[in-house]
Order: C-alpha cells, then structure tokens, then sequence
C-alpha cells in the first residue's frame, strides 16, 4: 500500500476509533493502544503517575505482542482493527 494512502488511512482509523462512544472490550483497547503506540512512537511506554500497576503491566503485555512489527504494519493492523470493531 502506498505510504501516503495507508497514514491517511490511519488517521482516519484513529479518529474514528478516538470520537467512538461505542464502549471497546478492555482487550480491544490494549489492542489499540500497542498498535498505535508501534506506529508512531517506536513502541515506548510511559508509566502514568497514579497508574494501577495491573494496568501498567496489561500494556507491557500488549506492546510486547506487536514489538516485531515495522510502522507501517502496525498502522495496517490498527486500520484492520478498527473495520473489524467499528
């Protein structure tokens, strides 16, 4: 896929998910969140002052599980997840 055509697919995955008030399976948002995480950050994790330590290590879990994958990759996959869920 052209790599102009896929960011703007992607943004417009992320728009759609982010302005959803459709409410996603906690799994689903882990999902989304390592996604676009891989795809634009380099796979990076914050800890958030005040975080649950569970919640902390469910998203380690999640941005372990896409790791290996390119940005580009990561940004077809949220695309994908976003049509399958939206």
């Amino acid at each position: 896929m052209d790599k102009k055509v896929l960011h703007k697919e992607f943004e417009d995955a992320f728009r759609r998910v982010s302005n959803s008030s459709q409410e996603f399976p906690p799994d689903v948002l882990l999902q989304f969140y390592a996604l676009y995480k891989q795809a634009t950050q380099k796979n990076t994790f914050s800890h958030n002052e005040g975080e649950h330590e569970l919640v902390s290590a469910f998203k380690i879990n999640a941005l372990l599980q896409v790791k290996g994958m390119t940005e580009d990759e990561a940004m077809e996959a949220y695309v994908e997840a976003a049509k399958k869920y939206l």
